[in-house]
């Protein structure tokens, strides 16, 4: 008498990243400009985590520059940004001001024949970010959005999910990143000169992880369309936005508020499953993957929290030492593509900048 036969289940073990060690990367000798409270943060992870050599840092405030410079074990204190690009003992510079200058500062740093990471956002509009890349273009040199997501270990292991085809077709993405932030009308965040508003200095992050699931999945990385709705500030930039855009056959729904607290989460829902990155998916962290009634989790990280930042300078040096001009996991054309989905949200929402180019 024959049984039932029991169907077999899904390996469901996540694929293991392939991200290199960053302590394996060869050292380059950085200088960085503007020294606020993210350059703290990299330039700690830096020391800790890799072998490049952090040699200069550049501000209009020697006070600033001198104390940053004590505290990261840097030889040279430059008090302006002109003299930081013209070291002629740096190689790359990391361009850490607000993205409402990161378009001068960068270019200041190409013309000088330097590689370059530039803090997300990249600049405040795409026709910027379009300067910038032909710049480094014709300068030879490699540019860099420094969107450290892409290059954290568990961003991998979701694009390997995404490139075996795990989930099958891909249908929904989601992502969100909303926190409550002060409300001082001065603070840089509100302020329409310095590109304030959360589309920019947060929201950038989930249109960045919808873009690069595009990429991973085979799907179109220029959007198919882009339907937006948000709330200003009193001074007029964007306090909250939500976005529908569409990547060919799949939508992705996007989130971002300095008004409510979100809970930082990356979902990608396809024909056979999910893959959802925990809580606070912008740092290092874990992921889970879901077909049918069967789950498998991956969460190894050896490097936690800001320490994740050392993951892109690593990268920069090692494909600088490979002869490249342009990062594979980040591409220009995607971070000006990025730029244009957030310009058209800025236009539907309502927000201009004084001077924008």
């Amino acid at each position: 008498m024959g049984g039932c036969q029991a169907v077999p289940m899904p390996d469901l073990t996540l694929p293991e990243p392939r991200t290199p060690d960053p302590a394996d990367a060869p050292p380059l000798r950085w200088g960085v400009l503007a020294p606020g409270h993210i350059a703290g943060h990299w330039a700690a992870a830096v020391r800790e985590h890799t072998r490049q050599g952090l040699v200069a840092v550049g501000s209009r405030s020697p006070e600033r520059a001198a104390a940053f410079a004590r505290e990261h074990g840097m030889d040279r204190v430059h008090t302006s940004y002109d003299a930081l690009v013209d070291d002629p003992g740096v190689d790359a510079v990391y361009v850490a001001s607000p993205h409402s200058h990161h378009r001068d500062h960068a270019l200041l740093a190409l013309r000088a024949g330097k590689h370059v990471l530039v803090e997300k956002a990249f600049t405040r509009n795409a026709a910027e970010a379009r300067e910038l890349v032909s710049a480094a273009r014709d300068a030879g040199v490699l540019l860099m959005e420094a969107m450290w997501t892409r290059y954290l270990p568990h961003t991998d292991v979701v694009r390997r999910v995404l490139e075996d085809g795990l989930l099958g077709d891909v249908h929904r993405i989601t992502a969100d990143y909303g926190v409550r932030a002060v409300q001082d009308p001065t603070h840089r965040l509100l302020d329409p000169a310095l590109a304030g508003g959360v589309l920019l200095d947060l929201g950038i992050y989930p249109l960045s992880f919808a873009s690069s699931v595009a990429r991973a999945a085979g799907l179109p990385v220029r959007p198919t369309g882009v339907q937006a709705a948000g709330s200003l500030t009193s001074t007029g930039v964007d306090a909250q936005v939500s976005a529908q855009i569409g990547y060919g056959p799949a939508q992705a729904q996007v989130f971002t508020s300095m008004l409510t607290a979100s809970g930082h989460t990356a979902r990608v829902y396809g024909s056979l499953g999910r893959i959802e990155v925990d809580d606070r998916c912008y740092v290092p962290a874990g992921v889970s993957l879901t077909i049918g009634t069967q789950a498998g989790t991956w969460d190894a990280n050896r490097i936690h929290g800001y320490g994740g930042l050392c993951f892109q300078a690593a990268a920069l040096a090692t494909y600088a030492a490979e002869g490249r001009t342009d990062s594979p996991l980040l591409p220009l054309d995607e971070t000006v593509t990025i730029l244009e989905t957030a310009d058209e949200i800025r236009r539907q929402v309502g927000v201009v900048y004084p001077n924008e180019t």
